[in-house]
């Protein structure tokens, strides 16, 4: 039987940099495969499971989430201690004192250190510590990590998911791995679902660095239109406005997504009485949804984000409520798609011409 947090869990205790996302491609092959009828995959490794719809023409609906998580690489070996490069966001001012891996010949624990306070001047004790300045201590002789580590290995954060209370949950990776966590989810509705159109659930690669497998996979695929899953800014200190944890998934509203998807959403929402909070991003989003929404002639593409606190951090939390109701949502959506949907979507309703209340 499904376990929605197992499943998480799972997906968000692999270690898997931009890049390096096959470890998460081969779990999605088994997690998935009694719930897609085949897979695909591009040449830059996104995974695409894909479930039949019963309908003619077979019209395509394309979900996207990254596999991706932020890391850190080895740039420099001196004395025994690693100094480091980012891959994508890794924010030094919560790296220092983090427990590390470091995937060499084999895996080593470390921990992330720097020169004690009392070293520092007082005006470096007010400042904020650079990448440059934290190394990684793996606890052996300088001679043995020589041979056990290279420049260029991979330092991930150790980060296992950890229970809060309630029904929240925090670890490493939850960004985006909890949006794949909503795909599963949405799979497995639609098994005790009809729908017409074709779903093609793509786990995409290098997101966290310039959109790439979003672009690789929506071009592959072709789809005629799309949703992408990603985390969204919660409510925390310094976060003002954000989402509220537990509050269900923001949509998002701007020039990135298409009107109509975007009201579809709403209704499908509303008419199942499912919880959502508008989130509004007037330009570029960041997220897979820019990419795929320029693909080709053009694909519209939605966004629904899982709000989460402490971004880009080792303890990104999340409320698991979040994901069943993004999951849910998006399997309504897709069975209530009409084969003329597209039809629909193509012709852009006028600035304020379709309005709906918050379900």
């Amino acid at each position: 039987m499904y376990n929605p947090k197992a499943h998480l869990k799972r997906l968000v205790e692999v270690h898997a940099p931009s890049g390096y996302e096959a470890p998460v491609a081969e779990l999605l092959r088994d997690e998935w495969a009694d719930l897609v009828d085949e897979f695909d995959s591009d040449r830059l490794g996104s995974l695409i499971g894909i479930k039949r719809g019963d309908g003619e023409p077979r019209r395509k609906i394309m979900l996207a989430a990254h596999m991706d998580e932020i890391a850190l690489m080895v740039r420099e070996i001196e004395d025994g201690f690693l100094y480091m490069h980012r891959i994508a966001g890794i924010d030094p001012r919560v790296m220092l004192a983090q427990t590390v891996l470091v995937h060499g010949v084999r895996v080593l624990p470390g921990v992330v250190a720097t020169m004690p306070p009392h070293m520092l001047s007082a005006a470096d004790r007010k400042q904020f510590l650079p990448i440059d300045a934290l190394v990684v201590d793996v606890g052996l002789p300088a001679s043995e990590v020589e041979q056990l580590v290279s420049v260029g290995d991979l330092v991930t954060m150790e980060g296992p998911m950890i229970d809060l209370k309630g029904r929240q949950a925090a670890s490493k990776a939850m960004d985006d791995r909890s949006c794949i966590a909503v795909m599963t989810t949405c799979l497995e509705m639609l098994r005790k679902m009809n729908h017409s159109w074709d779903v093609y659930a793509a786990a995409t690669v290098q997101e966290e660095v310039g959109l790439r497998g979003a672009t690789t996979a929506a071009n592959h695929i072709r789809p005629d239109c799309a949703i992408a899953l990603d985390v969204g800014f919660a409510e925390q200190p310094g976060v003002n406005p954000g989402g509220k944890l537990g509050g269900g998934p923001q949509l998002g509203i701007g020039a990135n997504f298409h009107p109509r998807m975007v009201q579809r959403l709403k209704d499908i929402a509303a008419w199942h009485d499912i919880k959502w909070q508008p989130d509004i991003m007037p330009a570029r989003t960041g997220t897979d949804a820019w990419a795929i929404q320029v693909s080709r002639s053009g694909v519209p593409t939605a966004l629904l984000s899982l709000p989460l606190r402490n971004m880009h951090s080792p303890v990104e939390t999340l409320d698991l409520k979040d994901i069943e109701r993004t999951g849910r949502l998006l399997a309504h959506f897709i069975a209530a798609l009409e084969e003329d949907f597209i039809d629909y979507v193509s012709l852009m309703p006028a600035p304020g011409s379709e309005v709906a209340d918050n379900g």
